[in-house]
């Protein structure tokens, strides 16, 4: 019995390397976190409430993260996170992340979801400014309500730092992702910026959004560049 259970420990890493091996190129990421946005937005009713975009602090997006499984599996996947300007205003240039994550379960094959995040208050965008942190143990998460509005605020976003969203084969709803880490890739950030800029530089000063950048800050900012702008500044 502790030689297969040693032997699973020992598959489950084989088989999500060839996933990571495949990763493409930030700018093309980019494109598809873009797309991913855009497209999940594009529908009101199915998409993620405005007033919850709208009073968000950073919005995460991990487009096509992987998951290879075998009794035991493993989560994979890069993408980026953006925060509002200072001035409330726009949302500021990318940094890059990575999630990484085991769950436990008997469970068999291999997928791809999109993830979007977005950080509610103050406690989890602190979080992002370090190296790495795990959701649901150093910042609090829950699945994100799907629909045009939030009519009242849901114990998710009264009390949660992050709010999470899947989709997967067309299905967009909200998903907990608890125990993944997201952690900064700082690699990513020299080939977007020329130089390798940790996340709290990228974040926390003023820096130039990258030419590959501009389509998804572009969809940040027309999906919410300015409303409750006055109350996100005042807050940060």
């Amino acid at each position: 019995m502790k030689l297969i259970l040693v032997s699973t420990l020992a598959i489950a890493p084989l088989m999500l390397a060839p996933l990571m091996a495949k990763d493409n190129g930030s700018v093309k990421r980019l494109d598809a976190a873009s797309a991913v946005f855009s497209e999940v937005m594009a529908t009101p009713d199915k998409g993620i409430p405005q007033d919850l975009l709208d009073n968000a602090r950073c919005i995460v997006i991990v487009p096509s993260l992987k998951t290879a499984a075998f009794v035991f599996g493993g989560k994979y996947g890069k993408g980026f996170v953006s925060c509002r300007n200072k001035s409330g205003f726009g949302w500021g240039a990318p940094a890059s992340v990575r999630i990484e994550g085991g769950s436990f379960g008997f469970q068999i094959g291999g997928s791809e979801t999109d993830v979007i995040m977005l950080v509610m208050n103050q406690g989890g965008e602190a979080r992002l400014l370090s190296d790495k942190f795990t959701l649901g143990g150093e910042a609090s998460i829950a699945a994100g309500p799907v629909g045009r509005t939030t009519t009242a605020q849901t114990d998710a976003e009264m009390h949660a730092e992050i709010l999470s969203w899947s989709r997967s084969q067309g299905l967009f709803a909200g998903i907990a992702l608890e125990g993944a880490t997201l952690r900064q890739d700082v690699d990513d950030n020299a080939e977007l910026y020329g130089r390798k800029l940790d996340n709290k530089q990228i974040l926390t000063t003023p820096t130039r959004v990258p030419k590959a950048a501009a389509k998804l800050i572009g969809q940040f900012n027309k999906c919410s560049g300015h409303e409750h702008a006055s109350s996100t500044a005042s807050n940060r």
